[in-house]
């Protein structure tokens, strides 16, 4: 970041500044011709294979090919699909596994459409010298054109740099790898984005409060057709307690006959730590009126009161419903409340606010986000309330042409994050908590998804086995 005069990780994220393609790689210049040199921190494979690289080596490169050259290995999603998209032809003869697992598979099309189609943002636009006003951001062509004029601008550049007078004397090798990882980027995003316009579609714009634009994305609607590069073993292992087979082989495009599904019977946990009271009190949606929204609120703040000395969890869909939640409670109950986001207003991270939590014997974490990937063990959380069923956004462009396209997915979807909310406080055999699900929609999804529902739920949902 600090050589590409960036302080802002965010954006340096955004420009794809990635440490392998930090100041691990030198451009130089010897005889007036351009020499890229590798960092002399930087190891080989092979060197690491054979356990002949240096005792400074770069711990980034140590650890990436530790684990390509080891029998086996754990990576995190973004680390090994990186490699699988872009340098799979590269460590070829290092991927020639028989078996993969994949963890917290209900969130693998979030991770595989991260690397498939494009991201503009205004510094783009500016940088590439060009009038955002020209474009229409609802225009699938128009975005094709702007992503191919962004490219050109980026091309021109890097041209007019290299036959600048005096760049053979003094080249600015930085500034033109810069520009070549973002054409590169915006090139590529319009070939994947031209060869099946039907499957992408643009997402409205973010725009400041001035109404400027700031940043636009371009998605595809299907990802089966990309997830195949991702999973290549002879076998695969998707692991979740929230998937049901005939959504999850639609979404990655698998062929069912050619799928093993195992749907544990019976969950381990005993029933009465992890009870479910289906409170129906008022259906919550975009047609519900201010009387729904305070009665629900109300039986939150009678919830907190039978819990009081206890810490506990509140999960709704929104941050403006967080912020209604905390503005209707009563003034005892507010004050054992902490919002907690991914992003929080006071700067706080996720895990400090979490941390705070832990220290206040009858805190509360109200949130919108806390539906998975958290875990309040034990005392951390002996109640959780489910104000609002966390139906996807389909509003947003995508969801609404994916939920037209696969009607599964959109129910699917629903099921697995409010099931996955059900697991935030329960987290071993020994751990309790009790779950209250307020919003009366719940009903609606569990009856719609009855065949999506794993057989582990179906004791807490009072549901039939089939």
């Amino acid at each position: 970041m600090a050589s590409e005069k960036v302080d802002n990780s965010r954006r340096a994220m955004r420009w794809g500044l990635t440490c392998e393609k930090g100041e691990c790689i030198e451009r130089t210049s010897k005889n007036g011709k351009e020499v890229i040199e590798t960092c002399k921190f930087k190891p080989t494979i092979k060197q690491v294979e054979e356990n002949t690289q240096d005792s400074q080596s770069c711990h980034y490169y140590l650890q990436k090919y530790e684990a390509l050259v080891s029998k086996h290995s754990l990576w995190n999603y973004h680390a090994f699909f990186q490699i699988m998209k872009f340098n799979k032809k590269l460590f070829e003869d290092y991927l020639d596994r028989k078996v993969s697992v994949f963890d917290e598979a209900h969130k693998i099309e979030d991770q595989i459409i991260q690397f498939v189609g494009f991201d503009i943002f205004a510094g783009q636009v500016d940088e590439c010298n060009l009038n955002a006003d020209k474009y229409d951001f609802a225009d699938l062509d128009s975005m094709i054109s702007l992503t191919d004029d962004i490219a050109y601008s980026y091309a021109k550049k890097i041209k007019d740099i290299k036959e600048s007078p005096g760049f053979e004397n003094d080249p600015d090798y930085e500034l033109i790898s810069r520009l070549e990882r973002r054409y590169d980027r915006a090139a590529q995003a319009k070939i994947d984005i031209s060869s099946d316009k039907n499957n992408f579609v643009v997402n409205d714009p973010v725009r400041d409060l001035n109404g400027n634009f700031r940043t636009i994305s371009v998605k595809p609607i299907d990802v089966s057709k990309f997830a195949n590069e991702f999973f290549e073993t002879e076998y695969q292992i998707f692991m979740s307690a929230t998937i049901d087979k005939q959504s999850f082989c639609e979404n990655m495009g698998l062929k069912k006959d050619e799928v093993a599904f195992v749907d544990t019977p019976k969950s381990p946990f005993p029933i009465e730590n992890r009870n479910v009271d289906l409170l129906n009190i008022r259906r919550l949606s975009y047609g519900s009126t201010e009387e729904d929204e305070l009665e629900v609120i109300k039986t939150i703040d009678r919830i907190l009161d039978e819990h009081s000395t206890e810490r506990g969890l509140i999960l709704t869909s929104s941050i403006p419903r967080c912020q209604k939640i905390l503005r209707y409670l009563s003034p005892k109950n507010t004050r054992r409340i902490r919002i907690c986001h991914s992003k929080n207003k006071d700067g706080k991270t996720q895990d400090e606010v979490i941390s705070e939590h832990a220290s206040d014997p009858t805190g509360v974490l109200l949130s919108s986000s806390l539906w998975e990937g958290v875990d309040l063990k034990d005392d951390l959380s002996r109640f959780q309330i489910i104000a609002k069923v966390p139906y996807p956004n389909y509003k947003e462009k995508r969801i609404k042409a994916k939920m037209d396209k696969f009607p599964l997915w959109y129910t699917s979807q629903t099921l697995t994050k409010l099931l996955q909310g059900f697991g935030r406080s329960i987290r071993s055999e020994d751990d309790w908590a009790r779950t209250y699900v307020l919003d009366a929609a719940a009903n609606n999804v569990f009856f719609k998804a009855q065949q999506m529902i794993p057989k582990s739920y179906y004791d807490v949902l009072g549901i039939e086995d089939l």
